[in-house]
């Protein structure tokens, strides 16, 4: 684990930058108490890092589960009067937290993971895709000084009824000449660190670019202090909750309640919560390993088991339901981490900031990680990939960019549903037009032959009948049957339909391979069915065994 230190370090410090703000704004959004927050995010990168078996995922608050948070603090706080108190809510949702962790461990031992390698390819690059452009839609306003509060990923439409576009109108029309200022300068360091003459020279493979960035922003800040028009309001600025005397440690973390363990809406919020974290989950690893350059496989029931324990962790000190998050894991993965050790780094780093380094993280602008995020965002929404999946053909681009819009003017969860339904559409549609090839002679004395697939479906049915009642009068017909290795019942009827069909039309069949053998209860219903004297045994019927 230690092999690649000198990459984890930097990219675990780099992470760590990225992540407070996240870990901060995801709390706020969720309706919970900010140090929550954080905790989720030193949980994700300690706990879940330990366990994981991910080289390159990092895992923490996820924006993704932000309604799921909000929805159910406000439900479990509420009482039978309707009047909500947040120090009955939060404690309660705590329970269920630990109670999705527990829900977690026993999916992987349910050997749950694999559900993630059934998504189409087409579906995550489209998710990986709309996350990048969200990023840099996200961020712009942070990047220019407005709307400041780091609200990480929630969807296009906001709370306030603005949306992720209108949002940047109003952005444009409040500039802070500082936030703009630190802005263009990140991304001028930023994009000269990814110039190929810069990589050639050793101390910038060693000093990152994020890492100049962040310490850029620090110092202008500190210079810039007493200037009015170079100035950064307080929520400008990284804010970490600072321990005071009153509150002293302990008061940070908060326990769960567990008085609702046996009321059914506890269990549902935790069971909610389990799910859609654990989908998440596997579809950030499904979509990490793709991003690693080192094609890395992650056993993704071991990071059920991480991320179940995580959860645990998370719940029984104050902090929010974690998931491996994929803002996070790119920044890692830009940054040029090559281990696990990453991860656990960055986490500590969150934890000694927010006990002994607050007022200096205190100092970075918004706009300077802001800077950082849309970086990480264009490169994952390159123009390239789009001409990657047009290359692939019609139906991986259609569903490429359904995928893509429909997280992008909805939520992640809604578009990589919309997307799967599209995929699966296309399997309809391709299974409705391949069941078989077929060999049209009409006319010159030579039969008609059709070759069935591998696996014939119900979905073929249509397909098959069409091509069946096609066949001309005094026809010969080959079904040839010798390479499959499955028809459904309902194709095997309408064949057996044809056959008697056939003997009133003068066709003449000839059938290739046992494809009755899938089903002997049904051939021999079918065979009683069409005999009038209710017995099959016939010379006729005996052809139809031996063919």
């Amino acid at each position: 684990m230690f092999k690649h230190f000198s990459n984890d370090l930097p990219a675990g410090l780099i992470v760590f930058l990225v992540a407070v703000p996240l870990c901060l704004g995801i709390a706020l959004a969720s309706g919970a108490p900010l140090f929550s927050g954080i905790i989720a995010g030193i949980v994700g990168g300690i706990v879940v890092g330990l366990i994981s078996g991910s080289k390159i995922g990092v895992s923490g608050p996820a924006a993704g589960l932000t309604v799921i948070v909000a929805d159910a603090i406000i439900r479990l706080g509420t009482d039978a009067n309707g009047i909500f108190d947040m120090e009955r809510g939060f404690p309660l949702f705590l329970s269920a937290v630990v109670l999705a962790g527990i829900i977690q461990i026993g999916l992987a031992f349910a050997k749950s993971g694999i559900i993630g390698y059934y998504f189409p390819n087409s579906v995550i690059k489209g998710m990986l895709t709309a996350i990048g452009v969200i990023i840099i839609l996200k961020q712009i306003p942070h990047a220019l000084g407005h709307d400041v509060i780091a609200e990480g990923f929630d969807g296009f439409w906001q709370k306030d009824g603005e949306n992720s576009f209108t949002e940047l109108m109003i952005a444009f029309g409040d500039i802070n000449p500082a936030a703009l200022l630190v802005t263009s300068v990140s991304m001028f360091v930023l994009i000269l660190w990814e110039q190929n003459f810069m990589k050639k020279i050793k101390i910038f493979n060693i000093i990152q670019g994020p890492l100049v960035v962040v310490t850029a922003g620090i110092l202008f800040t500190r210079i810039c202090l007493d200037i009015d028009i170079f100035s950064f309001e307080k929520d400008e600025m990284v804010g970490i909750p600072l321990m005071t005397d009153q509150t002293g440690f302990s008061g940070l973390f908060t326990t769960p309640d567990w008085s609702m363990l046996f009321n059914s809406d506890l269990w549902i919020i935790a069971f909610t919560i389990a799910v859609v974290a654990s989908l998440e989950t596997l579809l950030c690893v499904e979509a990490t390993d793709k991003m690693d350059p080192e094609k890395n496989v992650t056993p993704t029931n071991r990071e059920l088991i991480a991320q179940g324990a995580g959860n645990i962790a998370s719940g029984l000190v104050g902090g929010l339901p974690v998931t491996q998050v994929i803002v996070r894991s790119s920044a890692n993965m830009q940054s040029g981490g090559k281990t696990k050790l990453a991860a656990m780094i960055h986490g500590l780093f969150i934890a000694i900031s927010v006990f002994l380094l607050p007022d200096i993280l205190n100092m970075i602008p918004l706009s300077s990680l802001a800077a950082i995020l849309i970086m990480v965002g264009y490169k994952l929404a390159k123009p390239s990939i789009f001409k990657e999946m047009a290359g692939q053909g019609r139906d991986q681009l259609i569903t490429f960019l359904i995928t893509f819009l429909g997280i992008v003017f909805t939520d992640l969860l809604m578009g990589i549903g919309i997307g799967l339904a599209v995929g699966f559409f296309m399997i309809l549609r391709k299974n409705f037009n391949t069941p078989f090839s077929y060999t049209e002679t009409f006319g010159d004395g030579e039969p008609i032959e059709i070759i069935l697939s591998d696996n014939v479906t119900f979905l073929n049915k249509a397909s098959i009948l069409q091509a069946l009642n096609a066949i001309p009068n005094q026809s010969a017909v080959i079904i040839d049957a010798t390479s499959t290795h499955y028809i459904h019942p309902d194709v095997i009827e309408i064949i057996d339909d044809f056959i008697v069909k056939a003997k009133q039309n003068d066709i003449s069949i000839e059938i290739k391979g046992d494809f009755h053998e899938v089903n002997k209860d049904h051939l021999d219903y079918f065979l009683k069915k069409v005999s009038k004297d209710g017995n099959h045994k016939t010379p006729y019927f005996e052809t139809i065994f031996k063919n």
